[in-house]
């Protein structure tokens, strides 16, 4: 194996391991049961794919260092709002449920957010500067983001499966608990940075 082919195969499989049972995993478990799977898919996709470019960018020669440690802490206190609100919950009148099931556009940009936000710093994020380091942008790139996306698309898998055996109401105050441990472990994370 050699160049971008050994790029590939290696960041996928290094991230593809060190994304199961990471905080990402369980934030697609929480999102699949919100929101449709394509479009959790589509905003996973998306932040990967950001992510990870700034990371082999930074690998492959910029040398600079994102501070991590703040934007990990605002992610903390976002999901730990995520969960607040998945308790409190909505209400959606009619219109708003037919609208809701056309448009997938505001769930593809909450998890794009929520994602590019958990991931800046991440431990995926991390190995991937490191591998491209090594083994060049282009495949490391490519490489490591369907590495992540295949890991969170198990997770989604099995947040449908869930969410068609579990009442709703177990599956709001699950989601609640998942957004509120994502965004305690990003805290004790920024915390750990910061000290």
């Amino acid at each position: 194996m050699e160049g971008f082919f050994a790029a590939l195969v290696v960041s996928f499989g290094v991230i593809f391991v060190a994304e199961l049972g990471d905080k990402s995993q369980l934030m697609a478990l929480t999102f699949a049961t919100r929101f449709r799977p394509v479009p959790v898919l589509i905003g996973i996709t998306v932040a990967t794919a950001v992510v990870h470019l700034a990371s082999v960018a930074i690998g492959s020669g910029l040398g600079a260092v994102l501070p991590t440690e703040w934007i990990t802490l605002v992610a903390g206190l976002a999901f730990l709002a995520f969960g607040a609100w998945t308790l409190r919950g909505d209400s959606l009148t009619d219109e708003e449920k037919r609208k809701a099931e056309k448009t997938s556009k505001s769930a593809i940009i909450a998890v794009s957010v929520a994602f590019f936000l958990a991931e800046l710093g991440d431990k995926t994020m991390l190995a991937t500067i490191t591998l491209a380091t090594k083994y060049g942008w282009f495949g490391t790139w490519l490489g490591s983001t369907i590495g992540m996306v295949a890991a969170d698309a198990l997770a989604i898998l099995v947040g449908r499966m869930l969410g068609r055996r579990l009442p709703e109401k177990a599956i709001k105050y699950g989601a609640a608990v998942l957004f509120a441990i994502c965004g305690l472990w990003l805290i004790l994370e920024a915390v750990n940075q910061l000290t």
